[in-house]
């Protein structure tokens, strides 16, 4: 019996009452309901009989209905219309699920004018978008004949390359559309066409919501967008990941509580209650497997219940049970009333089951746009009949890839998409008309979605509003813009990363140690130094490598933006928090480690070296390291705002800082310095803190007679002629020509810290600038 249903075409064996029956308990009821063609969404009441004729049905009636299945299927004229019967158990129990066909049925696919109102369409019309292409560029110049022979060059590359070629379709609530086609052939960039992630002016055609066009805003607000990658913190849980995605997207006056019971019942319907406690991981933490932490990057972005969804190749990477429970989860979404759209490489026969519509790209053309159901007769009309028990998305794959090897490319396949469309608008119209009748306008829509629980987010006061077309002076329903105010999102940002910090402690630890080490190294090269001369110049080198130092060990502040980069520019891109408010977070998290830091050195170098000044003298100098290490680590978020690669970043951070060095005054005075490099002393980042060390030590006491050994000394070391009748009589005139006098101890320390502020907001600026997330 198995084996005659194995034989069955994947169409047939979908809604054959022997797969609805497999899962039907022996002492159940079975009821038979007749469906009609697109009245999915209802089911006839079981007719009234004596409880022994509804017990159970025969096995010729079963195989009955198998054979009618059978040859319904096989008319050609009858596939896309034809009736059939679904078996479903009678008097189940809550929670009993039935067969997936009657769920697809249940959850909305295809509606008859008598079945639930069709809230939200999403059509896309005419999608067009090029790009540049670069010239190769060559050393050589160019040859009109090949060498050796009399045969033209190879032809120019076209300027503009097309990626979308006039894309147009629709996918509706309740279903999940796919888009497929080989490498290269558009799936990604016609999914950020459709979210929104290509800017207006490279993007031809048209993306509808209910016939209205979307504010960029609103689609923020509504959508979620789900990338390729796993974008997410490895130390924190699958529990804590989507509680804080929680604390983010839903508003503020949903108590915590509530929160967590709608964590809880995510993480049960993404099937991922075995991993809640265990880590993301990353290639050094072992955490949860492939597939779930693929569901737990669904979650993330499906914890407030979004309208419309996509995704970009969620099953990629993942072996096909994995892929299956990713794509059964993405129908349940669309189920509770959700447009999913996702682009996936090939679907195997199960993920087939689960999909609604189907399209298909060949370098950025439409090759096939339509239901699974219709690809065995598209393909047999245009002359390449599917195989029997062939996977239709593998043959049809396989064949667009054998006709790209073509000049011609899919170009037949395309004519002939075009005229297949053409030949069906009419049917379709026929049974779809309707839903354009009767859907409810974007603003009501919305509304319905939020009464019924989705959108959580959007039940707060915001700044987006929704607009029907003539309804400009209408009151609009309000859509925040943000789920919480800035000083929430700062707080739950904060708590994320010190709960990142302290599970990685060891980056701290090694932090620590080459501070403590390079101070040691410090205190013992310049023990004890003494007031003489010698000492003095002594001190000025400990000043100058010391704060130098100080900004070098900074250059590990490059990576902890870099690693986060991707995570920062998903989260934003759908206004989960704002940018000011992950600076501030940022700063906040970072600064105790700098305290630490500061004492760490002070302590290990200021009293071994011999500074002078007491107490005080101690304060002042972990407070001007402080400030060194607070603009040395502004400086080095700064720019891995600017750069996105740590290889980059590196060589940027380290030369900079060798320049600061340079012209820090220590080894080139300020006098000697080219006129047109000094503004480069004034910005050396090196010069302030360098400065603010004399003030806190035995220099700015000295008598005149030591200052004459001192400055006599200093004329030395640095090769400039100072007679001793000079030195007398304008010791300080000199001191304050070397700028060395120029700035007071604390105005020096406050423009070290005005440093760390100003790069700081450069890196804010360099995020709102740099993270737009769109292409052009």
């Amino acid at each position: 019996m198995s084996r005659f249903v194995d034989k069955l075409p994947f169409f047939d064996r979908r809604s054959s009452p022997m797969e609805e029956a497999g899962d039907i308990p022996r002492n159940g009821l079975l009821h038979m309901h007749h469906h009609q063609p697109h009245h999915s969404g209802l089911l006839m009441q079981p007719q009234p009989s004596p409880p022994a004729k509804q017990s159970s049905f025969t096995l010729a009636q079963l195989l009955k209905r198998v054979n009618e299945a059978r040859s319904d299927a096989s008319s050609p004229t009858s596939s896309p219309t034809h009736s059939h019967y679904t078996i479903e158990l009678g008097g189940s129990v809550p929670g009993s699920t039935g067969s997936d066909l009657s769920e697809r049925m249940r959850g909305g696919g295809d509606r008859g004018s008598d079945g639930p109102l069709l809230q939200f369409v999403l059509k896309f019309t005419d999608l067009t978008y090029s790009v540049k292409q670069r010239k190769k560029r060559t050393c050589l110049p160019a040859l009109p004949f090949r060498r050796g022979g009399g045969e033209p060059a190879e032809p120019e590359v076209p300027r503009m390359k097309t990626l979308l070629d006039n894309i147009s379709g629709e996918a509706r609530e309740g279903e999940i559309m796919a888009v497929l086609g080989a490498s290269g052939s558009g799936k990604s960039t016609l999914i950020d066409a459709f979210a929104n992630r290509i800017v207006k002016e490279s993007l031809h055609g048209s993306v509808t919501l209910n016939g209205e066009s979307l504010d960029s805003n609103l689609l923020k607000v509504i959508s979620a967008y789900v990338m390729q990658d796993d974008l997410l913190y490895p130390m924190l849980t699958v529990e804590e990941t989507l509680m804080f995605a929680a604390e983010f997207r839903l508003p503020r006056s949903l108590p915590t509580k509530e929160k967590r019971k709608r964590v809880q019942a995510l993480i049960d319907q993404l099937g991922l209650r075995n991993a809640a406690n265990t880590i993301i991981g990353d290639e050094g933490h072992r955490g949860v497997s492939g597939g779930e932490r693929r569901r737990v990057s669904i979650g993330m972005d499906i914890i407030h219940d979004p309208i419309v969804l996509f995704l970009d190749e969620p099953t990629s990477g993942l072996d096909s049970t994995s892929a299956f429970m990713v794509v059964k989860v993405l129908q349940r979404i669309a189920q509770s009333g959700s447009v999913v759209v996702m682009s996936i490489h090939q679907p195997s026969y199960r993920i087939l089951g689960l999909l609604d519509r189907l399209l298909f790209l060949s370098r950025g053309q439409t090759v096939y746009y339509g239901t699974p159901r219709a690809l065995p007769s598209f393909f047999n009309d245009f002359g390449k009949p599917i195989p029997f028990n062939e996977n239709p998305t593998e043959f049809a794959l396989d064949l667009i890839r054998e006709l790209e090897t073509m000049p011609d490319g899919a170009r037949d396949l395309v004519e002939h998409n075009k005229k297949w469309q053409t030949r069906m608008a009419p049917k379709a119209k026929h049974h779809d008309g309707h839903v354009e009748k009767t859907s409810l306008s974007l603003k009501e829509a919305i509304r319905a979605s939020i009464s019924r629980g989705k959108l959580v987010s959007g039940a707060s006061d915001g700044s987006v509003s929704v607009h029907s077309p003539g309804e400009l002076a209408a009151p609009a329903a309000p859509v925040s813009k943000f789920a919480n105010p800035f000083w929430v999102e700062m707080g739950v940002l904060t708590r994320r990363a010190f709960l990142s910090t302290k599970r990685t402690p060891e980056i701290f630890i090694i932090r620590l140690a080459a501070v403590m080490v390079t101070g040691f190294i410090l205190a013992t090269i310049f023990w004890r130094l003494d007031d003489s001369p010698k000492g003095v110049e002594e001190r000025l080198g400990f000043f100058a490598i010391a704060m130098s130092t100080m900004f070098y060990t900074c250059s590990d502040s490059l990576p902890v933006f870099l690693n986060e980069r991707y995570i920062f520019l998903r989260e934003t891109a759908y206004n989960a928090y704002r940018r000011s408010s992950y600076v501030l977070s940022h700063t906040i998290v970072g600064f105790p480690s700098l305290v630490v830091l500061s004492f760490a050195f002070a302590l290990t170098t200021f009293f071994a070296v011999g500074l002078a000044g007491g107490a005080d003298g101690f304060f002042f100098f972990v407070a001007i390291v402080l400030a060194s290490f607070w603009a040395g680590s502004g400086f080095a978020t700064f720019l891995s705002g600017v750069v996105t690669n740590v290889m980059l970043g590196f060589p940027v951070v380290v030369s900079t800082l060798a320049y600061f060095l340079l012209f820090s005054g220590f080894f080139i005075n300020r006098d000697r310095i080219p006129r047109y490099w000094l503004w480069f002393h004034y910005l050396s980042l090196v010069k302030y803190p360098y400065e603010a060390m004399f003030d806190n030590t035995p220099l700015a006491a000295l008598p005149a007679v030591l200052k004459v050994r001192v400055l006599r000394a200093m004329s030395q070391s640095l090769g400039v002629d100072i007679g001793t009748n000079t030195c007398i009589t304008t010791g300080p005139d000199f001191l304050r020509q070397q700028a060395v006098t120029d700035l007071t101890k604390w105005d020096c320390l406050w423009i070290t810290v005005a440093w760390g502020f100003l790069f700081r907001i450069l890196f804010y600026i360099s995020l709102l600038l740099g993270s737009r997330n769109k292409r052009r």
